[in-house]
């Protein structure tokens, strides 16, 4: 592989978003990650920035830490059409359309919110939440 310069695609932009995603909805640190994992929390950073591509054994591994399938790094991906993950860092994130992805779990207030919802130690304040929001929003509640 000397020579090649890596350029990352569509593809490994989004794991890496989903890596830190995962990562800040635990409340786990960098180092934290890096340690479980065995690598520096440096090598982390490159993984959540696609400055580095992850192996396949690698995220098996990462999923196990942050308790998550693997299938979690792929959702919401955008296609996966040849031509679509060949893309350039200068994509970032976009459909092929050239729109940017949409996905509410990249918003920090999305990020603000679990975290506050899991920090209620009640069941029933989580539960009374849970009855505010479909209150608010007209969505019906499911059986649990």
């Amino acid at each position: 592989m000397a020579g090649k310069t890596y350029t990352p695609t569509t593809v490994d932009l989004h794991i890496g978003k989903r890596m830190q995603l995962r990562r800040t909805m635990m409340g786990m640190s960098l180092k934290d990650l890096a340690r479980i994992c065995g690598v520096t929390f440096q090598q982390i950073q490159k993984y959540e920035c696609a400055d580095n591509r992850i192996s396949a054994s690698r995220l098996f591994e990462i999923g196990t830490a942050m308790q998550t399938p693997v299938s979690f790094f792929f959702s919401g991906l955008p296609g996966n059409m040849p031509d679509e993950t060949k893309t350039t860092r200068s994509m970032h994130l976009h459909q092929p359309d050239g729109a940017e992805i949409d996905d509410p779990l990249f918003r920090t207030e999305s990020l603000q919110l679990i975290k506050l919802y899991w920090r209620l130690t009640d069941d029933s304040q989580r539960k009374i939440i849970m009855q505010l929001l479909h209150s608010m929003t007209g969505v019906p509640e499911t059986m649990d």
